[in-house]
């Protein structure tokens, strides 16, 4: 093996750990690869003779490339449509393979993914690279153009917001599978009364359709609101066939067999609290969906 083919296969080693910390800091897959590619573009302009923490080094460079991306998400004024619902991770219940094994191995679940996208950009990058990745936050500092000090003010600030709003799942994901079946089973039989027992009291929906529907609403709220919202769309709940989203429970709606919706389940305590779906069309078209055929 030359040394280009060595240098080749020793950025291939990392290349599934910055695909997840890409998607952590993007929420888009296909912006996470981008930002890969990218990467691998610098990787090859560097000199790698100076270069003592390759790991460190690739996961920073990373995560530059995505701050300048959130940022100038933030100049364009982006998710002018309301509710932006991050691209899902969806594997068969107990099955995944293993470049999904690692987008996964963090427990970054929908819900908090979902607040990492009202983060600002650096807020952003310093929480999910020190808490979710470990990243010291003397490395942190330069990437966001703050002291050590401030860099970590800022994953504390992004921590409490995070812990405000996000809610932990129960880590039971069979009674949570048995919550969300008697879910679409009173949504089949419009059966109010039968939802409002699965329903968190303050349970939040959150529909994001892109540029579909821009009159449609985007974010319900309270059980009531959310039971009789359900029920307008029972013709589509014989479709829904049983999947993880970002390794909780879910569904996957495809009448017809052309995918119409994919929904991620927060159940906590036994009662769905939170429901995150994604029916962008142009969104779901970009989904990889093979492995649920295999």
């Amino acid at each position: 093996m030359d040394e280009q083919e060595k240098a080749i296969a020793r950025f291939e080693a990392h290349r599934p750990h910055l695909r997840a910390v890409a998607y952590r800091l993007l929420g888009r897959l296909d912006e996470a690869d981008d930002a890969v590619q990218d990467t691998w573009l610098r990787y090859q302009g560097a000199d790698l003779r100076h270069i003592e923490n390759l790991g460190g080094w690739l996961t920073t460079t990373v995560a530059r490339v995505c701050l300048n991306v959130l940022r100038s998400r933030a100049v364009r004024g982006e998710e002018s449509f309301g509710v932006h619902v991050p691209d899902p991770i969806v594997t068969h219940e107990g099955h995944t393979d293993p470049e999904q094994e690692v987008l996964l191995a963090e427990s970054v679940g929908m819900a908090l993914q979902v607040v990492l996208e009202t983060l600002e950009p650096a807020e952003r990058v310093a929480f999910v690279l020190h808490d979710v990745f470990a990243v010291p936050f003397d490395e942190i500092a330069p990437l966001v153009g703050r002291s050590s000090m401030a860099a970590r003010q800022l994953a504390s600030r992004a921590r409490r917001r995070v812990q405000g709003t996000s809610p932990t799942p129960d880590a039971d994901l069979a009674h949570s599978r048995t919550v969300v079946d008697a879910f679409f089973a009173a949504v089949r039989e419009g059966d109010i009364t039968a939802l409002l027992t699965v329903l968190d009291p303050d349970v939040v929906v959150r529909a994001d359709y892109g540029a579909l529907h821009g009159t449609a609403p985007r974010e319900a709220r309270g059980a009531r609101t959310v039971a009789e919202g359900a029920i307008m769309f029972a013709r589509y709940a014989r479709f829904a066939q049983p999947v993880l989203v970002n390794g909780a429970v879910g569904v996957i709606a495809a009448p017809g067999g052309q995918l119409y919706a994919v929904m991620g389940f927060t159940v906590r305590q036994g009662k769905i609290i939170e429901i995150d779906i994604l029916a962008d069309p142009a969104r779901l078209r970009k989904l990889d969906l093979s492995a649920l055929r295999e």
